[in-house]
Order: structure tokens, then sequence, then C-alpha cells
């Protein structure tokens, strides 16, 4: 979760304002951090859960000082997304570990979505990550692989899939902006691709403001799928998020 400047300069005052005795206290074991946010549009890979139409989301995450951590994060969905489903809550358990610039990150991601009716909606997702820091820049390498299931099934038997993943992002320094890309490929056939592989990237730009983060991002995707209203969810767009962060 992004921090403000602004409540990283308040902390930095409270502690070189404080007695020589509380600065050796040892850093908590635990921290938690959240957020919540509200977006124009939930592109998952490329392709919209939501008809093209405003989420609502939001996430907790509590982290060990060992680099273990657990998270929970949702959002609001359309129903066609998993039969009738009209959220999705993933459950994270991961390990994190800083070896010189570059962050390792190994862990498990379960998809829930409460309300399918007892339908096969749900599955596991393992991922891993490396990811280095280059000045104002970062880079990042991520790879999730959804084993067999009957939940990605696109018909009788079970599916899996694997989604390779390029991410970067910088800050430009004295402003409060920030710029990203993302690059993906999706590899099935599965419910989670639709049928086929192909590929999925962005472009955004952010503002932060105190705790709050307003984004534009354009998002495209090499694939036509059609929802059921008949919106083609995988078109190209610009999605807005206004994310408030604690």
């Amino acid at each position: 979760m992004r921090q403000s400047i602004l409540g990283l300069s308040a902390l930095a005052l409270a502690v070189m304002s404080a007695p020589a005795l509380a600065q050796d206290e040892p850093t908590p074991d635990l921290t938690v951090t959240g957020s919540a946010a509200l977006v124009t549009d939930y592109r998952f890979r490329g392709i919209s859960q939501t008809d093209k139409r405003f989420a609502v989301q939001g996430g907790l995450t509590v982290t060990h000082s060992t680099g273990l951590y657990v998270s929970v994060w949702g959002s609001s969905i359309d129903d066609y997304v998993a039969a009738g489903s009209d959220q999705e809550i993933d459950l994270i358990g991961g390990y994190s570990k800083t070896v010189g610039a570059a962050t390792f990150d190994v862990g498990v991601l379960y998809y829930y979505y409460p309300g399918s009716g007892g339908a096969p909606t749900d599955f596991i997702e393992p991922y891993v990550s490396v990811k280095g820091t280059f000045g104002p820049a970062t880079a990042k390498l991520t790879a999730n692989y959804a084993p067999k299931s009957a939940a990605l099934s696109v018909g009788n038997g079970k599916e899996d899939n694997l989604y390779l993943a390029g991410d970067v992002s910088a800050s430009i320094p004295n402003t409060p902006l920030g710029v990203s890309g993302h690059l993906g490929r999706s590899f099935g056939p599965s419910y989670l691709t639709i049928g086929k592989n192909y590929t999925d990237w962005n472009l955004g730009v952010t503002y932060t403001w105190s705790h709050l983060t307003f984004g534009v991002s354009y998002v495209d995707t090499a694939h036509s799928v059609y929802s059921p209203s008949g919106r083609n969810i995988t078109k190209a767009g610009v999605v807005g998020s206004i994310t408030a962060s604690f």
C-alpha cells in the first residue's frame, strides 16, 4: 500500500522530537495497511468484470517482520463472472524477502465468489514474483498458475491457466505524479481467457494527495469477448480510480 509523503513527513518529525528512549523502541512485528477504492471499471487481466461499469473495492493486509503476510481484497462484479455472484473476495497468503536490490515474493491466492449458488466458481492460484528498484523506478516480473479445476473449465472436465506479466512504474521526482505500464499474457484455454490465449496491456498516470490517489489508465487487449448485455468487455478503454490508503 502506498503511504503519503505527508504521512511520512509527520512520522519523521515525531521521531526527531521524541526522547532518546522512544527512539530505541523496537519496530512492531506486525503492520496493518489497507485501502478503499472506487473505479470506473474493474478490469481483470484486461477483461471487464463489471460490464464496463463502476466497482467498489477494498483490501486489508497484515505483514509480519519476518516477511510473512496475509491479505483480503474484494470488489463488486457483474453476475456473468461467477454464476450470479455479485462480488469477488480474494484471500491471499505469502512470503516476501528483499535481497540486495531485489524483492522476491511467493504466495497463494484463493478467488472466492459468494452467492454463486453452489456452482464450481472458486479456484486457487499460486504466484511468484521478483521486483527491483532503480532510483525512482520499479520493475516487476510475475507468474501466476491456476491448477486444473472445474471453475476454469469452458465446457466439461477441468482446465488450468498460466499468466505471465511485466510491470514498470516510476514516481516523478519532486512531484506527486507517478506513471506505470503493464504487459501480460494469458495461456489457456480456460474460463479466465474465455477460450484462447491473449495479451493485455495498460498505461497509467497517478496523482497522490495526502492519503488519496487519483488514477487514469488506458487498458486494451488482443481479444474480443462480449457480455450477456452485448458489451465488448475486452475492448480498449480508459479507466479512472480514486483510492484511499491507510
